[in-house]
């Protein structure tokens, strides 16, 4: 897609990119304060750990459907159309599960709220790749680093609400109000972009060329499937970093409790720091340094086997990937802007898919070869990412066109004085009309 602005002034722009920066805000706060209460719904309702796990596949079900979904109505409608209404929906469905009855109403108000918050995500970074554009640099990786600062203060706030021994209900209700206002305020200051269809772009497609673009090319699957190795080492570190520091190495609880500390906080500081990286770097040169990062990182802190060499390990591997899924996006999202929406709704899709799908793998390879070992596999599919950095290349100059100038307009050719009029004239004549 192409945006209706041409050339908008630095102040829209700035904006622009708030507005953008409030709905990552605002969907990072919104899967924070729901797994801050997730063990007040769970006692509520008399669930076992295995009944909730039923429960919860319904947030990985709404969101996958979501994003099948969105990727058309993004390149049909624009980003800026189909985010908005999500993030506004996005405040009330938060509110539907603390008043479920039973797990099937749970799993069902779950689905819905998994639906919303997987449409956003792909509408949200689709509209940061319109503003990416418009900027000419890269500042993708500030849009992913708001969303950690979302979680952490979604979950705090949800802490604190159940330190105070509010009720679930009190809590997702002043938190979808507080999500509410965010996506109000978003909507004034938000880029309006336009689809091909409707800005008259691509309208008449070569024949032939009309089948082969409702598709998403190999090339941008191969970075949904960077994207799923990534994603598998970020859900192995939420689920396996502390168990691995207590079980294996013989830390305590609070001290096991600092491996993933340290690892979303690396993970967030490296994305504040991504744009200015990615600017001098390149992306290429960035996902390829930090996969080695991430990589090395992770495998030496397992490898000493001690609990400061885990933490400091685990803070590496999520530095090291704090970057990659960021470019990802980008790169994805500016591949073909006919259809972003698609190609982001790809590459998203198969990254959840990643992070659902890395703490089961690592468990099942856990039982038959001990967790320590299990947790190299992440390591090595970094390593694989950094290998693989050169898919990230533009095949044209990205982020935002830039004008190509014209060439500087031929001198005209002096007058000659033409004493006679004969061939041999009009040869001299036809001369700078030949040229």
């Amino acid at each position: 897609m192409t945006t209706a602005l041409s050339a908008p002034a630095s102040q829209a722009l700035l904006r622009a990119r708030v507005a953008v920066y409030g709905l990552f805000l605002l969907s990072g706060m919104a899967i924070g304060t729901w797994t801050s209460r997730i063990p007040a719904i769970k006692a509520d309702l008399g669930l076992s750990d295995g009944t909730l796990s039923l429960g919860l596949l319904g947030i990985a079900a709404g969101a996958i459907t979501g994003m099948q979904v969105v990727g058309r109505l993004v390149d049909r409608y624009g980003s800026y159309r189909t985010m908005l209404p999500m993030a506004v929906v996005q405040g009330l469905v938060l509110v539907f599960p603390a008043y479920m009855p039973n797990l099937p109403a749970l799993a069902l108000s779950l689905f819905a709220f998994g639906a919303v918050h997987g449409t956003l995500d792909v509408a949200m970074n689709a509209n940061a790749v319109v503003v990416e554009r418009a900027y000419g640099r890269p500042i993708m990786s500030s849009f992913h680093a708001v969303f950690s600062v979302g979680g952490f203060a979604g979950a705090s706030a949800g802490g604190l609400f159940a330190h105070a021994e509010v009720s679930p209900e009190a809590t997702f209700a002043a938190m979808g109000a507080v999500i509410l206002l965010i996506a109000l305020l978003s909507a004034r200051w938000a880029l309006r972009d336009v689809p091909h269809r409707e800005a008259g772009l691509g309208a008449s497609p070569a024949p032939g060329l009309a089948g082969r673009r409702r598709r998403v090319n190999s090339a941008v699957l191969f970075l949904g499937v960077l994207g799923f190795c990534c994603m598998i080492g970020e859900g192995a570190a939420a689920d396996w970093s502390s168990v691995y520091l207590r079980d294996d190495l013989g830390s305590s609880p609070g001290f096991a409790a600092a491996a993933y500390a340290a690892f979303s906080i690396m993970m967030t500081a490296g994305r504040f720091a991504g744009d200015r990286l990615a600017a001098r770097l390149g992306p290429v040169m960035l996902v390829r340094w930090c996969g080695g990062l991430a990589g090395v990182g992770l495998a030496a802190g397992i490898l000493i086997a001690h609990p400061v060499a885990g933490v400091a390990g685990f803070g590496l591997f999520g530095a090291g990937l704090s970057c990659i899924v960021p470019q990802v996006f980008s790169a994805a999202g500016h591949r073909d802007p006919a259809q972003s929406g698609r190609a982001l709704a790809a590459v998203a899709s198969l990254g959840y898919t990643g992070f659902l799908a890395g703490p089961v793998v690592i468990g099942g390879l856990a039982e038959v070869v001990t967790l320590p070992h299990a947790l190299l596999v992440p390591a090595v599919l970094a390593l694989f990412v950094a290998l693989a950095a050169p898919a990230l290349r533009s095949p044209r100059p990205e982020p935002g066109p830039r004008p190509v100038p014209e060439p500087a307009p031929e001198p005209a050719p002096e007058a000659v004085p033409e004493p006679v009029a004969g061939p041999e004239a009009a040869a001299t004549r036809s001369e700078p009309r030949e040229r």
